[in-house]
């Protein structure tokens, strides 16, 4: 079995499908609830945004999938996520994150 970080959007179309299958536990219903209320995007465009944030220097996928989730317009939003992963990045890395955020907003 192996681990895999998954985006919100990601988790909203999982229990959404599970949803139809089966009734869902109340704390996966509210997760289900929660998802759809604060994620904009679909599966695939927050996987896009995670595919293109990873590929810039120094990022992790965790970090990018926090980034798909979390959508930061504004650079002190995306330096907000980086400080508090401990990492450090230069304001071309910054403004690339938020270049790519802002292609799928």
């Amino acid at each position: 079995m192996s681990e895999q970080y998954v985006t919100l959007a990601e988790v909203r179309d999982l229990l959404t499908e599970e949803h139809e299958k089966r009734e869902l536990l109340t704390s996966q219903k509210a997760a289900m609830e929660h998802a759809r209320a604060v994620c904009p995007l679909s599966a695939e465009d927050s996987r896009k945004i995670v595919e293109e944030v990873r590929a810039i220097n120094g990022i992790t996928e965790y970090v990018a999938v926090k980034i798909a989730d979390l959508l930061p317009k504004y650079p002190e939003d995306v330096r907000a996520i980086l400080s508090k992963e401990r990492l450090n990045a230069e304001p071309k890395t910054i403004n690339q994150i938020v270049e790519v955020v802002s292609k799928y907003l």
